[in-house]
Parts: C-alpha cells; sequence; structure tokens
C-alpha cells in the first residue's frame, strides 16, 4: 500500500463507523451515501498502509490498529467542534443559536416552558432541540447543552445536578372504573400494562421493580416514551410516569405509592469549551433554574 496524509474526510468518517459498527450507521449519522462511507475507509486503509476494519456478515470489527487511532482522531474531532464555535463568533450573549439535547419527555413535556420564558428575555437566540433518548456527545457538538438522566462519565464537561425526579405508577380514572384498582402486584399482573416494544433499556433502567417483567408481559407496546405517555392519558393501560407530570392531569391517579417510586436524577451538562459563550452560559442558567422548579414541584 502506498501511504499519504489521511484526508479529515476520511477521519471523520473512520470515526463514525469505529462509533457505530457499521457502514449504513454512519452514512446515516454524516448523511452521506453508504458507498462513500465504504470509499472513505478503503481510502483511509490505503493511505495509513494498514487494515482498520475485519468485515464480516455481523458488521465491522475494529483491529488494533483502528483501536489505537481512534483516541487521536477524537482529539482531532473535539478540536475541530472547538474550532468551530470560535469561527461562528460566539461573543453575544442577545443572538446566535444553542442547541441543546434532552430525552423525549423533559424535551416535550418540560423544556418548552423553560424555553418560552428564555426566548422572553432572549428572542434573538436561536433555541434548537434534539429529541433522544441517546446521550449525545458535546465533545462532537451534537448539542451545546444537554438535559441528562444519568450522571455524565465523560472529561471535558461541566456537569450540575438538578436534582431527583420521581418515577410512580398511574392510571386513567376511565381505566380504573372499566377494570379496578390494583391494589398488590399480583393483581397489577392481571392488568393492561403499558411498555416498551423492542427496547428494554427503558425499564431495565427503573431497577429491582421490574425484574419480572417482559415484554410479553405489556399489553400496550411501544419504545416512544412520550407514546407511552400518551397511551396512559387516554386510559389505554397503567404503566410509569414522573409525578410532576403526571400531577398535572387530575384523571391519572396513582397506584401502589407505597410500593413503587422511583428515583431520575436529572443533571444539566455542557463542555467546557462553551461554558464562557455568553448565551450558552445564558441558557445553561436559565435551565438550571426552570428545571429545578419542576424538580421541586414549583412548575
Amino acid at each position: 500500500m502506498t501511504r499519504r496524509d489521511p484526508h479529515w474526510d476520511e477521519l471523520r468518517t473512520f470515526l463514525e463507523v469505529i462509533r457505530d459498527g457499521s457502514l449504513s450507521g454512519a452514512s446515516r449519522r454524516l448523511g452521506v451515501a453508504q458507498p462513500t462511507v465504504g470509499r472513505h475507509i478503503d481510502a483511509l486503509e490505503s493511505a495509513l498502509g494498514v487494515a482498520l476494519f475485519a468485515r464480516s456478515p455481523r458488521g465491522l470489527t475494529p483491529t488494533e490498529a483502528a483501536m489505537a487511532l481512534a483516541p487521536h482522531v477524537e482529539a482531532m474531532a473535539a478540536a475541530s467542534a472547538a474550532l468551530s464555535r470560535a469561527a461562528a463568533g460566539e461573543t453575544s450573549a442577545d443572538r446566535g443559536v444553542v442547541r441543546v439535547t434532552a430525552s423525549e419527555i423533559i424535551g416535550c413535556e418540560v423544556l418548552p416552558a423553560i424555553f418560552a420564558s428564555f426566548k422572553a428575555k432572549a428572542p434573538g437566540v436561536a433555541v434548537e432541540l434534539a429529541i433522544t433518548n441517546r446521550n449525545e456527545d458535546l465533545s462532537r457538538r451534537d448539542a451545546d447543552i444537554a438535559v441528562r438522566m444519568i450522571r455524565p462519565t465523560q472529561s471535558a464537561l461541566v456537569a450540575q445536578r438538578i436534582g431527583e425526579t420521581r418515577i410512580g405508577l398511574f392510571a386513567h380514572r376511565d381505566y380504573l372504573e372499566r377494570f379496578g384498582t390494583p391494589t398488590t402486584f399480583a393483581e397489577l399482573a392481571t392488568h393492561r400494562l403499558i411498555g416498551y416494544d423492542r427496547d428494554e433499556r427503558s425499564l431495565r433502567a427503573l431497577g429491582a421493580f421490574t425484574a419480572g417483567l417482559t415484554k410479553e408481559s405489556f399489553g400496550f407496546r411501544c419504545d416512544s416514551d412520550f407514546a407511552q405517555l400518551a397511551a396512559l392519558r387516554a386510559g389505554v393501560g397503567i404503566g410509569g410516569a414522573q409525578e410532576n407530570i403526571a400531577r398535572r392531569h387530575p384523571d391519572l391517579l396513582r397506584l401502589l405509592a407505597r410500593k413503587v417510586s422511583i428515583g431520575l436524577e436529572i443533571w444539566l451538562v455542557m463542555h467546557e469549551d462553551v461554558k464562557g459563550t455568553p448565551r450558552t452560559r445564558a441558557l445553561f442558567d436559565h435551565l438550571a433554574t426552570g428545571l429545578a422548579d419542576y424538580v421541586n414541584g414549583r412548575a
């Protein structure tokens, strides 16, 4: 193989492939055609003179050379993101763009009111909201600020623990009038439960209470937390909800309150590269206040 200096596009593609484990996943993340991703990887292997991935029907497996290269490319990506932020002229507190990422429930049920009051103070700042239950990588500038439900572990992050919201079991008044109110776990098992379809991560996150539950335990299945909440409000069955959200709907009644109350932390996070950007700092502080009001039942 003839060696040459690799191009940045090839390195960026390599990073997405090693993160996702597939050409198709990297293609979606980068917004380019899958054959282009394949050509970038082939070109990078040719440039470096080493094989970076072992191909198999199950996907791509990084070689030792790829694993050794990955931290250096991560550092380059972080530097590129910092350069982009600096070049964007992020010196104004009253204009520009701030991108926020949050889970479905927080993003749809909690943040809109907080954004409304922020926009009243800073109408020139455009707010972008990325709704995802996946923890976006702030070092790649997937977002400037993240609202997370677990303690962040990445380095170079500014993290503030807002507090803890609690999850309980609820059902609509109409459902309970039709099917009765369970008072034990044994009775609960005979009811129509709302839960996951293919993605069981949200169930595992709830801990010991869900140990005996499987996909077949649920009479209504969906992997969207927001759709599950909508089904709960419509009287489809019994499901989990954040207590402070359920309180907004008088027809949602709490079940087994002494037995099911699960704590869920809320963290507000930004990369240290943007903490000095006035508009990002302003929105971060505003979100911290608004989320604290939500956690403490004031909003």
